[in-house]
């Protein structure tokens, strides 16, 4: 199960929010489960109840005109929701009774001075990558011509002296060695650097270089959705040779998402940088209904039904 505290929520947001924790500890949890399809976050609903419940004016308005019994009823059926936070929004005092009773129960009362659609905006974009599925894997991450490249290997094929052209020629590091991946949508990885690793990349015989420093701001990028696997294959003596036309798109699956991969076969005297941007270029053209093999192939195909058989004729297949 996957989860973080109303206090790191409060912290993470204290700035973007205003908020301001007022009753309770802070210390429950907000969680969802891998098939928990229910929104974690929204205005105050007691028939699907969501685990922070934002009060805005209506819902407070709403409030105040309820009588003494259906109040009691309202906050009986609030704390047998069980919320981790109430949240009261647009600089709302919070209801004494209220707040007695859902504290009572292990909620947390929270004020912001924003207003309520907005609270549950950022909140609900916060929760999703908090909450979101996550795991690592090793390679270099790096924004190749505003695309999301994850590039693999063994140990030793040269992944970071590669990432270390692609920024000399534009190109923007993520990651180096381990790359954080996290589900950020049902078919949408995203890819970030270890807060140790942020900024830096290790290329044997030279160490570890600070890539903000020495190149500046703009060879670094904080985040990059995954696009595409370039995995650098160092062939094996006497494996058979890579396909020099492959037919068959690879994928890998990444967190029940399938990426589109690549293999680059390594050897002496390969540009392996206008390879993987000439892959990414590709990719692209793909994504836009251009696929340059198959186009060869209808081409082939044609060029062999033009040629003339045995009685001399062009065009055998449509006679």
């Amino acid at each position: 199960m996957l989860q973080t505290s109303v206090a790191q929520l409060v912290e993470d947001n204290k700035q973007r929010l205003g908020l301001v924790g007022v009753a309770g500890d802070g210390t429950s949890a907000i969680a969802r489960n891998a098939t928990e399809a229910a929104a974690l976050v929204g205005h105050l609903n007691l028939i699907h109840p969501n685990r922070v419940q934002v009060l805005g004016p209506r819902e407070f308005d709403y409030l105040n005109r309820l009588s003494s019994a259906d109040f009691e009823s309202m906050l009986a059926q609030l704390r047998a929701a069980d919320p981790a936070a109430v949240v009261y929004s647009d600089g709302i005092v919070p209801n004494e009774r209220l707040c007695a009773a859902v504290v009572a129960h292990g909620c947390t009362v929270v004020t912001s001075t924003h207003p309520a659609a907005e609270v549950i905006d950022i909140l609900r974009r916060y929760l999703g990558r908090a909450l979101a599925e996550s795991t690592t894997r090793h390679g270099v991450f790096m924004d190749v011509l505003g695309v999301g490249v994850l590039i693999t290997g063994d140990s030793g094929v040269g992944k970071s002296e590669l990432g270390l052209e692609l920024i000399s020629r534009g190109s923007g590091l993520v990651a180096d060695d381990v790359v954080d991946i996290v589900r950020i949508a049902a078919n949408t990885l995203e890819a970030r650097a270890p807060t140790l690793l942020k900024d830096f990349i290790e290329v044997r015989g030279l160490g570890v270089l600070n890539i903000r420093a020495i190149f500046g701001e703009t060879a670094v990028r904080t985040r990059m959705v995954l696009r595409l696997i370039v995995h650098l294959d160092r062939p094996s003596p006497g494996a058979h040779p890579a396909e020099r036309l492959p037919l068959n798109e690879l994928s890998e699956d990444i967190l029940g998402v399938t990426v589109p991969k690549v293999n680059i076969p390594v050897a002496a005297g390969r540009n392996l940088a206008v390879l993987v941007e000439a892959a990414v270029r590709n990719f692209v053209l793909k994504l836009r209904g251009i696929d340059s093999t198959a186009e060869f192939i209808a081409r082939h195909r044609a060029a062999l039904s033009a040629q003339p058989d045995s009685t001399g004729r062009t065009d055998p297949a449509g006679s």
